[in-house]
């Protein structure tokens, strides 16, 4: 047997683990799923630090302990839906050789737009909580209009993506 053949043979459709053979693409959809379960993670705790920055606010509109829950869950979700594009979008942009626009380079910017918006709103959240600093009211607002905007425009981009790749299926 050749080297070659004992690679390929390796690197098959499926994978024997004891008895059970365990499809290759199955494998990868699980690492993915783990990957977007993983950045939902992240997004959740940015999220729950920019709520508690809101929580922590005195005289503010922000009182409740709901602030907290929802900066959460929209975090968990805009991480979820808008960091990790679909393979197929970025590789759409990368190969279009010609300058035409296929509008794949959009959702790629608004994705990382909203990333680099709600990642610096989460560090400045961060930041104050820990240097237990008391700022004026205007820039708490400011703070939590980044988080709003950064992780609206990932599920924005997000919501495109899939909705661009179910255009590219029907076809």
């Amino acid at each position: 047997m050749k080297l070659g053949d004992a690679v390929s043979s390796a690197v098959s459709e499926t994978r024997q683990v004891g008895n059970l053979r365990i499809a290759r693409s199955s494998l990868i959809k699980s690492a993915h799923l783990l990957e977007r379960i993983g950045l939902a993670a992240v997004g959740a705790s940015c999220g729950l630090y920019v709520g508690a920055t809101l929580l922590r606010q005195r005289d503010g509109l922000f009182e409740s302990g709901w602030i907290v829950l929802m900066t959460t869950l929209y975090g968990a979700l805009s991480y979820y839906v808008g960091i990790d594009l679909s393979r197929s979008v970025a590789r759409k942009s990368i190969s279009s050789l010609s300058e035409e626009y296929t509008g794949s380079e959009a959702v790629e910017i608004m994705s990382a737009a909203g990333t680099f918006v709600a990642a610096i709103a989460a560090t400045l959240s961060v930041s104050i909580l820990v240097l237990d600093q008391n700022l004026p009211n205007g820039l708490i607002g400011f703070v939590a209009g980044c988080w709003v905007v950064g992780s609206s425009l990932q599920v924005a981009a997000g919501t495109m993506a899939r909705s661009y790749e179910a255009s590219m299926d029907k076809e």
